[in-house]
């Protein structure tokens, strides 16, 4: 089994007083379109948020799916990977690995989510499955397995999983999933970043 694991308690914090997550892609704000997607996918799903107060959590009560389990990080301003770790240790014992989403990529589509999964099942023996660009660029999303757990816990700081992705791929551990054009780096984390994205995509 490899549920999915959305990240959304970040801070957003270069964007200037405005939330990422709660910018419009596809008529919708960006987090409720990763939550609903995720939530077609076959094993169960997870989102990350800084706590139930958060303007993030109310959406997601309101116009989110019921199926996509909430997980609180308070203590998220500490770094990306508290979040990592706190939706890690949610998860069902007996799983294979996780499927890791973060919630800023706007161009990401069920079809490259399941596009990771089918990998995974026709290669399992790698530690890592990891989206790739057209020109073979690293990025995400990514699934990693349940034997890297236990370093997982050991993280510190807003690097995530960083560190363990890089000694997978020394260890040739990672197995790449190209996806279409730039998608698997497409991520916005500052307004004029969400300008140009907007420019290029005006129909979304």
């Amino acid at each position: 089994m490899i549920p999915s694991l959305l990240l959304a308690a970040g801070q957003s914090r270069r964007m200037v007083g405005r939330d990422k997550l709660m910018e419009e892609v596809d008529g919708m704000p960006l987090l409720l379109r990763q939550a609903r997607m995720i939530a077609t996918l076959p094993e169960p799903a997870y989102v990350t948020l800084p706590g139930p107060d958060h303007p993030r959590s109310q959406l997601l009560e309101q116009d989110g799916p019921p199926e996509v389990e909430r997980i609180w990080v308070p203590d998220a301003t500490l770094g990306l990977s508290r979040s990592l770790q706190a939706g890690v240790a949610a998860l069902p014992r007996e799983v294979e690995g996780v499927l890791i989403l973060l919630a800023d990529l706007p161009d990401i589509e069920e079809a490259d989510l399941r596009a990771l999964l089918h990998v995974q099942q026709a290669r399992p023996d790698a530690d890592v499955w990891q989206a790739v660009t057209e020109d073979r660029l690293p990025g995400h999303p990514l699934i990693l397995s349940a034997r890297l757990f236990e370093d997982i816990a050991a993280l510190e700081g807003d690097a995530g999983a960083g560190d363990l992705i890089r000694a997978a791929h020394k260890a040739d551990r990672v197995e790449p999933v190209p996806l279409p054009g730039q998608r698997a780096r497409t991520d916005l984390d500052t307004p004029a970043e969400w300008a140009a994205w907007r420019e290029n995509n005006p129909e979304r």
